[in-house]
């Protein structure tokens, strides 16, 4: 008898201790943080996947992989890119909220500006032409901006917010407006284990939505994914696209992607493409101070080219073709030109003499490296 009522007691107990810890339950009316976060913002529960996105299988090579620049504390995660995604679409990083970084990185265009120079918050023109962003991960060296001035992407992200032309905030005065903004202290809880804000977060947070930026369901994609090197006919290609290729690979002058190196289509470090016979912008030389470096520029990745309207670091060459026509005839000599663009016999900058045929085949090659997928990917675009 002693022993069932003794039982009876243990039972009462752990029923009562279970009660005491079971969280009550959300008071009708009260608002959840998810439900904060839906009232402001355009984003789903589970967040999309930007940690582990469906590469293929030519994007593990070694040759990419190895100039992948993400530092081992900022591994980009689902929460964290997402935080970072709605950083880049608010106008708040601005002074007189009006400029967003996707002002001058719009996706449609491969996250570049069709402006020869974007404007800044109050009207400003900036001193380059915006660079695009595919595929910015991919980049050995880490640095950033066309000059590479920023070491790295994180310290990157932070310069044009307190840059006095471009957006014109002190990191306190951001800090400080992101607190009194209802959904923040949520995000940077769910992206960081802390509602805590400060700048080394906010700075993580851009660089992961940054990094994520990866090009890899173009129609070259598709076509490299099924062959064994990307120096043989792609089943998926025209006649004409294949022939671009080609010469694109291995023309016998010019080896394009002998700077626009792996199939990222990027360079692996900055250098002088013969724009012009001075060098009225010193480009990498303002951090290195090497007189070899005077009007070396860093080169984005060449995914999604075709959608860009203006093109080098001042944006002077408007329209791809004449892009081309530059390489094929127009190479300027200089001191510090690159090799690849030397002719060995005389000495002097190269010219390719390309036909009509060639350039066209080249131009339809270059079309081939459009990823609509991903500038028409949701989880890139704006969240307001």
């Amino acid at each position: 008898m002693i022993k069932i009522k003794l039982t009876a007691i243990v039972a009462f107990l752990v029923l009562m201790s279970y009660m005491s810890c079971k969280k009550d339950p959300p008071v009708s009316g009260e608002k959840t943080e998810m439900d904060i976060l839906k009232e402001h913002l355009h984003i789903p529960e589970i967040p999309y996947n930007y940690a582990s996105p469906d590469l293929p299988g030519f994007f593990k090579d070694q040759f990419i992989t190895v100039q992948n620049n993400t530092p081992a504390n900022n591994k980009v995660t689902d929460w964290g890119a997402t935080l970072g995604r709605v950083l880049f679409y608010d106008t708040r990083l601005s002074m007189n909220h009006t400029i967003a970084c996707a002002s001058c990185h719009i996706q449609k265009f491969g996250f570049t500006d069709t402006s020869v120079l974007s404007k800044g918050f109050k009207g400003g023109l900036t001193k380059r032409h915006s660079m695009s962003l595919n595929n910015a991960v991919f980049y050995i060296s880490g640095r950033f901006f066309w000059d590479e001035r920023a070491a790295t992407l994180e310290d990157q992200v932070l310069m044009p917010i307190q840059d006095t032309l471009e957006m014109g905030m002190t990191l306190d005065t951001l800090v400080n407006r992101l607190k009194q903004t209802p959904f923040y202290p949520i995000l940077f809880k769910y992206a960081f284990g802390t509602a805590d804000i400060n700048s080394q977060t906010i700075s993580k947070a851009l660089a992961q939505f940054v990094r994520s930026m990866i090009s890899y369901r173009s129609k070259y994609d598709i076509g490299r994914a099924n062959a064994n090197t990307k120096i043989e006919d792609f089943n998926n290609f025209t006649l004409e696209e294949n022939l671009g290729k080609f010469i694109f690979m291995t023309h016998p002058k010019v080896n394009c992607s002998g700077c626009h190196t792996t199939d990222a289509f990027i360079m692996d470090n900055p250098r002088n493409n013969g724009l012009s016979v001075t060098n009225n912008d010193v480009g990498t030389f303002t951090h290195t101070n090497y007189n070899r470096d005077i009007g070396k520029f860093k080169s984005p990745s060449l995914k999604n080219i075709a959608l860009r309207a203006n093109f080098m670091h001042d944006g002077k060459i408007r329209g791809l073709q004449n892009v081309i026509n530059h390489y094929d005839l127009a190479i300027q000599p200089n001191p510090n030109l690159d090799p690849h663009l030397i002719d060995t016999n005389t000495g002097q900058p190269i010219t390719m003499n390309l036909s009509v045929t060639e350039i066209n085949a080249l131009l339809a090659f270059l079309q081939t490296l459009t990823d609509d997928a991903l500038i028409k990917d949701v989880k890139f675009s704006s969240p307001f």
